[in-house]
């Protein structure tokens, strides 16, 4: 299971004001929010959606209780419907190394993916699915930016594409 990122005491409560014992919004509030279920990387629209209608956030000429950035148009709409497809296609594409350099440390690759599903990942069950899924392969290299010890580089394993019809990121599933 995957821990809910902190959305914030304010949010949390502007959102419990709006809900005010509405069933049907408190339900949205907790299956969006992961408040007493599972979170849900995927729905970042339904979370945007949520928000917008409760007037914590808005878009070009409609009036929010100012959390978020403002954005024109309905640019906002976009950007969570554009990150809600990427964390879907990264389960069965292996669109993250079109993003990362051609060589990485493991280090690297989980920053990257924990930026895009927005939650962090354990460092050894990250490692242990990147094994498991044979994603990657030792470049040869070393990376000495890391204060400490060397560590290994690594590179995308494109052989993967052809060797499985999913060749994706396994991402952590409520």
């Amino acid at each position: 299971a995957v821990d809910p990122p902190d959305v914030g005491v304010e949010i949390r409560s502007d959102l419990a004001r709006w809900a005010d014992g509405n069933s049907e919004r408190t339900a949205r509030v907790k299956i969006a929010f992961a408040v007493g279920t599972p979170w849900d990387p995927m729905r970042v629209l339904d979370r945007y959606e949520l928000l917008f209608e409760a007037g914590l956030v808005g878009e070009a000429d409609t009036a929010s209780t100012g959390h978020g950035v403002e954005l024109g148009k309905d640019h906002r709409r976009i950007v969570a419907t554009a990150l809600g497809r990427l964390r879907g296609k990264l389960t069965y594409r292996p669109v993250i190394f079109e993003v990362m350099p051609e060589e990485f440390t493991l280090t690297d690759l989980q920053t990257a993916v924990e930026a895009i599903i927005g939650v962090q990942l354990h460092k050894q069950n990250f490692r242990r699915t990147i094994d498991r899924g044979r994603l990657v392969e030792p470049s040869g290299g070393f990376s000495t930016l890391t204060g400490g010890r060397p560590a290994a580089m690594y590179r995308f394993r494109s052989d993967v594409v052809s060797e499985r019809p999913r060749p994706g990121f396994p991402l952590p599933r409520p």
